[in-house]
């Protein structure tokens, strides 16, 4: 990502979080860590100053490096790098990417935003400026499965209070999830009543900065088959996250590919 406010839709728009919005006049506001933020051409130079919202916004990793490494292994892998080749992993609250991508369960992105917005509307502080901060696992925990399942999140909404009881007990710990091993680490969280592997690598990847980590979803499984074929996550190397999040970005823009699959 650089400080050009047209790159920010590859980030913010590509699938990884649900809490950011593109206003009319091309601005962006969104909440991350209980913090309220727009984003203007204006101020966007000065944001990627703070050091909260660089490091957020990931600006200490060398995704140039990254995509060239890639590119060099594929030319359709090239491709959807270069679709959107300003993508960065944001480092995004662990807990509130659990929730969030159970939330993401048989849904599609603009549903899961309104769910994850009615949540802190629910049961998140109030930071001003109409948003609210995503609740704390120690507030969901205590959440009725009933009031859940009336801000529209049906089946998820045991599979939230579950895992936010597990968060705010202990049994899962995001410190000791970030340093174990890939799989060791997904087998914790698919240890959680609703999380299977797809849910737990989103929150290893956007959560937790696991950059090995590997999302399959209904458009990767697809994109795989298609444009991947005998390929499997971990011929990508260590910056399959990276690579997931240009196919991932690529597909959803270019359908066409997938009629005949």
């Amino acid at each position: 990502m650089n400080t050009l406010m047209g790159n920010l839709a590859q980030t913010l728009d590509c699938g990884q979080c649900f809490r950011w919005d593109r206003l009319q006049d091309g601005t962006w506001e969104g909440v991350a860590y209980g913090r309220y933020l727009h984003i203007t051409e204006e101020n966007f130079s000065d944001v990627l100053r703070d050091p909260f919202w660089a490091d957020y916004f990931d600006m200490g990793t060398d995704y140039a490096g990254i995509r060239a490494g890639l590119c060099e292994k594929d030319s359709t892998l090239a491709e959807a790098a270069h679709y959107a080749p300003e993508i960065h992993i944001l480092r995004q609250e662990p807990w509130e990417a659990l929730c969030s991508f159970i939330l993401s369960q048989c849904n599609n992105i603009k549903r899961i935003k309104g769910m994850a917005a009615r949540l802190c509307r629910a049961y998140g502080r109030n930071i001003g400026n109409g948003r609210f901060a995503f609740p704390e696992a120690e507030t969901l925990a205590l959440a009725d499965e009933g009031d859940l399942r009336a801000l529209g999140f049906g089946f998820r909404a045991p599979y939230v209070i579950s895992a936010a009881k597990s968060v705010a007990q202990g049994r899962i710990d995001f410190k000791a999830l970030k340093v174990m091993p890939l799989k060791e680490a997904r087998d914790v969280l698919t240890g959680l009543s609703g999380v299977g592997p797809k849910v737990a690598d989103c929150t290893l990847l956007y959560g937790l900065h696991k950059m090995d980590a590997f999302p399959m979803d209904v458009w990767m499984k697809r994109a795989m088959k298609v444009l991947f074929p005998g390929k499997d996550p971990s011929w990508f190397g260590p910056y399959a996250g990276v690579a997931q999040q240009y196919i991932f970005h690529y597909s959803r823009h270019h359908p066409e590919l997938f009629q005949c699959a």
